[in-house]
């Protein structure tokens, strides 16, 4: 797999040192030092949430700029569904995807479609037995991070299946080479993203050893031209033919809902997310088959890089489900049958691991006597976690100081004992001095 990559980036001129961010990361990645925010890259997941926590928009996600398509001979569009609720439902899913495709590509291939392959996919696992319970949805690799770095007892039960962005721009990208005997490296597969995650997750897969896109397009960086374009097109291609099951995966229980079963829980935010996660490991939840868990919050609509209010963009992607519940449902689901039919494979070919970030030494007995001075400081900070350290709470302190890239002064409180103590001793060294010598008092 490739150099880990971060789209969660810093912008250190607009940063003010406000700290905001380090009380919202829910990995402690983030210090506050000289005045400047820091990522401890080892630590973020890419969840966005010091994106919208940061008062200065000090704090971006880096995606591609649209002309990297003009790398490519043809050009294939996939766009989230989340697309989907970013515009007036004046205008028809289609007119969106035309519009789209107008912006200078040369096809596009829906993620919601493929989200009803991965759902079907998804039913065959479950039935199969193979997954501890409850099984943990992968559509989310801010979730699928998290779970390596903080409950790595939980990684048996990630859903070891490919995102439906994945298997949209495979399928796109063979659609491509059967129908227009186009060579594959000729052929540029695009996502249009709403997330943050998904841009690090193409740059660095933890599922594959290269991931099926080829680049990330934010729906931010594509949305005026889109919405220019709407309703020019004198002639509309059919390119929307997902069912509601599809684009419902944008909001928070649609993919739970696929799976037809009542035995789910969906669950976003990511510090929602966390404290189900929590109640998972420590066998607290019960009756559970399928756990879905997305980072932001309203699910994919939430994401960083979408344009619309994530409430404004729910209410028109219910209409969107609506609408396609009239549509050709049989002839769809023949097609995602016979994908299916055909033993095409969605599974991982690469094994995530526990990122074991807390590890303070790679040696056991030192790091032992590191945790040991580790809880010794900790007990005598106040226990405030009030941030003005530069660090989220005051074991995070600890650890740093620990670790070499802090002092016990950074603390306000502990720097008031030691400008106390040592003015203390100044005033008793001062009692000690010997008296002055008045040379214009004395004699010759």
């Amino acid at each position: 797999m490739g150099e880990y990559f971060h789209s969660v980036t810093l912008d250190e001129e607009k940063c003010r040192g406000c700290t905001n961010c380090i009380k919202r990361c829910p990995v402690e990645a983030i210090r506050v030092r000289k005045s400047k925010a820091r990522i401890i890259n080892e630590r973020c997941i890419d969840c966005g949430e010091c994106i919208r926590a940061c008062p200065h928009h000090a704090k971006k996600a880096i995606s591609d700029p649209l002309d990297t398509i003009n790398r490519f001979r043809y050009r294939i569009a996939v766009p989230a569904p989340t697309l989907y609720g970013q515009f007036k439902t004046s205008h028809s899913r289609n007119d969106i995807l035309n519009a789209l495709k107008a912006v200078g590509f040369d096809d596009v291939f829906e993620v919601a479609f493929a989200a009803e392959i991965v759902s079907e996919a998804t039913k065959e696992l479950i039935k199969s037995g193979e997954y501890p319970k409850p099984i943990i949805s992968s559509a989310c690799p801010a979730v699928v991070k998290l779970i390596q770095l903080r409950f790595p007892n939980l990684i048996d039960n990630i859903l070891r299946l490919e995102s439906p962005m994945e298997v949209a721009a495979g399928l796109a990208r063979e659609r491509a080479v059967r129908t227009l005997g186009l060579k594959p490296e000729d052929i540029g597969v695009f996502f249009i993203s709403p997330c943050a995650a998904k841009v690090t997750s193409v740059k660095a897969p933890y599922e594959k050893e290269k991931s099926f896109v080829d680049a990330v397009i934010s729906i931010r960086d594509v949305y005026l031209k889109i919405l220019s374009g709407l309703g020019r097109q004198k002639e509309l291609e059919p390119l929307d033919i997902a069912g509601f099951e599809g684009i419902r995966w944008a909001g928070s229980g649609g993919e739970s809902l696929a799976l037809g079963t009542d035995s789910f829980l969906a669950v976003d935010g990511i510090h929602n997310v966390i404290n189900i996660l929590e109640e998972v490991e420590n066998d607290r939840l019960e009756d559970v088959e399928f756990l879905e868990a997305l980072a932001c919050t309203g699910g994919c609509l939430g994401g960083p890089l979408a344009v619309e209010n994530v409430y404004v963009a729910k209410n028109r992607l219910k209409r969107r489900i609506d609408e396609a519940r009239n549509s050709d449902a049989e002839n769809r689901r023949s097609i995602v049958e016979s994908i299916i039919r055909d033993g095409r494979k969605f599974v991982w070919t690469c094994t995530v691991q526990h990122k074991p970030v807390m590890k303070l030494d790679e040696d056991l007995a030192k790091a032992m006597q590191k945790l040991g001075q580790l809880e010794k400081i900790n007990e005598e900070l106040p226990g405030l976690d009030c941030g003005a350290c530069g660090a989220p709470s005051c074991r995070a302190l600890a650890e740093d100081i620990v670790r070499g890239m802090a002092n016990e002064t950074d603390c306000i409180f502990k720097l008031r004992e030691k400008v106390r103590q040592l003015a203390f001793e100044m005033m008793e060294l001062e009692g000690k001095m010997p008296p002055v010598l008045d040379k214009s008092a004395g004699g010759e």
